[in-house]
């Protein structure tokens, strides 16, 4: 069996690899040559533990291999990003430009599958637009969708072991695209069909947002009642029915904090609990930056001159490179652009070097800072030693 991933991201380069470790020929396809050159040396662009290995076992073997260009497979696989246009409006154009670029080579019996999270009913439009351009594959090949649930930082264990939705256009679609996965993971595969599947992984992540937004809320009047939330939190987690999520400097990452805008661009009335999660999250990393900045301006009264401020943390989770949708990166951007000549120390442990920000490292930033803001969760920082000549901002719960 041979795969053709569209991809070569996040989600699609470590899929690629663990299919590849279990003996599927596969091809990952990726639009930046430096990725596919990069891949095609058993080296990864990601940050994920244990995948850059298993990446130069399998392209040791033969089992992956890296181009530019999709090649006659038996799988089809999507999983390239899919961006927002205008207000929060989903755009599924790079969904359609990939299924474009392999309509050409499929045939007769072929799977064909979206991982990509996408809008309510993109599978149907997809399949609409093969078989317009194909008519002859029309009960022919199998189409359907099956989104990633994986956590990054731990991928290659939850890529084997978690459940998956798999949703086809039909029957016959669903069975084949269970038999395909069946051959590398282990999770049970639960069938359902392709717009159950699209909703599915738009709720999960919908779900997880509403509740970290509530966590958020409450640290917004704990903050103003001067209560530790954190603390309160656990306590109230001492009840057998109540799991509260920790609150954080809003939601970021290229699930949680876009996945909720695919349910409300399409049900805006229907979706009123969830716009307002999204509203609320996004608001905590508005606040995070105004209380910073408050600080700063508190230091300069009372010191008489500018504060050094370290900002510990870009990427939108702990012990991850990843900075998409990250509040953090909103938070750093927002105050450097508020105090232009300000002295203001960006650091990011599991990045080597940004386009942005010039980074700092760490323990340098900890120690020449007057103000240490804690806005990641990220392990180096736990280990830092406590002191009390610095004012510190702790918006991810380092000290709790």
């Amino acid at each position: 069996m041979k795969a053709c991933f569209m991809g070569l991201g996040y989600i699609g380069l470590p899929t690629a690899i663990i299919a590849a470790e279990n003996g599927i020929e596969v091809i990952g396809v990726d639009i930046n040559p430096q990725v596919v050159e990069m891949t095609n040396k058993g080296e990864i662009h990601i940050v994920e533990p244990g995948l850059q290995e298993l990446c130069q076992q399998v392209v040791a073997s033969g089992h992956l291999k890296a181009s530019v260009e999709p090649e006659v497979s038996d799988v089809y696989l999507i999983v390239v990003p899919t961006p927002f246009k205008g207000n929060h409006e989903p755009d599924i154009s790079y969904v359609e430009t990939a299924t474009r670029s392999v309509i050409p080579l499929l045939k007769k019996g072929d799977l064909f599958v979206i991982e990509s999270t996408s809008p309510v009913g993109t599978t149907e439009k997809m399949t609409q637009l093969i078989f317009s351009l194909r008519p002859e594959l029309k009960d022919n090949i199998f189409i359907a969708y099956c989104p990633e649930r994986v956590l990054p930082g731990n991928v290659i264990y939850e890529l084997v072991h978690n459940d998956r939705v798999i949703g086809g256009i039909d029957e016959e679609s669903t069975e084949a695209a269970v038999g395909f996965y069946s051959r590398f993971v282990k999770g049970t595969l639960h069938k359902t069909n392709s717009k159950t599947a699209e909703m599915c992984k738009l709720t999960e992540n919908s779900s997880r947002d509403v509740q970290i937004a509530f966590a958020n809320e409450l640290s917004l009047i704990c903050d103003k009642a001067g209560i530790n939330v954190w603390k309160l939190i656990e306590l109230a987690n001492k009840h057998p029915r109540v799991n509260i999520l920790q609150p954080g400097a809003g939601v970021g990452g290229h699930c949680i904090a876009v996945d909720p805008y695919f349910i409300t661009a399409e049900f805006p009335y229907e979706s009123q609990l969830i716009a307002k999660a999204r509203e609320i999250n996004n608001y905590k990393a508005f606040w995070c930056a105004e209380k910073i900045e408050k600080e700063m301006l508190k230091f300069e009264l009372q010191h008489h001159r500018k504060p050094v401020v370290a900002m510990m943390g870009l990427a939108f989770k702990p012990n991850i490179d990843d900075l998409r949708e990250s509040p953090a990166k909103y938070i750093t951007t927002k105050v450097m652009q508020s105090h232009n000549n300000a002295d203001i120390l960006v650091v990011e442990p599991n990045v080597k070097e940004h386009k942005v920000f010039k980074l700092t490292d760490y323990k340098v930033a900890y120690e020449k800072a007057d103000i240490v803001v804690f806005m990641v969760a990220h392990k180096e920082f736990k280990e830092l030693p406590h002191t009390d000549d610095k004012i510190i901002l702790d918006f991810c719960g380092i000290n709790s």
